[in-house]
């Protein structure tokens, strides 16, 4: 696995591979690589294949204890999934949050990926709220609901970063 490329041509064909319909364009890309490249990490088969890549951020307040990853997107291609790849690029993504002093890792996944959902849930992380019509729909279908799933990391001894909030909340209301 690699980090850092700055191949706007292998961004676009990550886009376009990995991605059933793509829903970054190579700028949002390139603004992760440019910001974040420590938090871009990139599958590639001995032969040159794209399996997969994860990409995400640092963000947050450490004063507040919010000091956190964040994971922006995970895509693994058909043919390499079930072979524990998403589970390895997650676990490369929470060491670099480790090493950041993070407090925790984020994601956010759509409440009916009960997939992802399940598989997020076996690497350990909970969901902490949910955010009502956090995902924008097309054709006139209803907007849809997101989980913020959350895994504490070890700075968070006392495990406050995944208390599950009691109620909902509008995307309007995440810092």
């Amino acid at each position: 696995m690699r980090g850092l490329f700055v191949n706007s041509q292998k961004v676009h064909t990550l886009e376009l591979n990995l991605t059933s319909s793509p829903q970054y364009g190579i700028p949002f890309y390139l603004q992760y690589l440019a910001h974040w490249p420590e938090y871009f990490v990139v599958a590639e088969a001995p032969g040159g294949e794209l399996m997969g890549y994860i990409m995400g951020k640092a963000e947050g307040s450490v004063a507040r204890e919010e000091w956190h990853g964040h994971v922006t997107a995970l895509s693994v291609a058909p043919e390499f999934r079930r072979l524990g790849l998403a589970a390895k690029l997650m676990e490369l993504l929470e060491e670099i949050s480790e090493k950041k002093g993070g407090f925790f890792v984020d994601l956010f996944v759509r409440v009916s990926n009960q997939v992802a959902v399940n598989m997020y849930k076996q690497l350990g992380y909970s969901v902490y709220r949910t955010v009502l019509e956090y995902y924008s729909a097309s054709s006139g279908e209803p907007d849809e609901d997101a989980y913020d799933m959350r895994k504490a990391l070890s700075r968070d001894t006392e495990k406050k970063s995944i208390i599950p909030l009691p109620h909902p909340v509008r995307p309007e209301d995440i810092e």
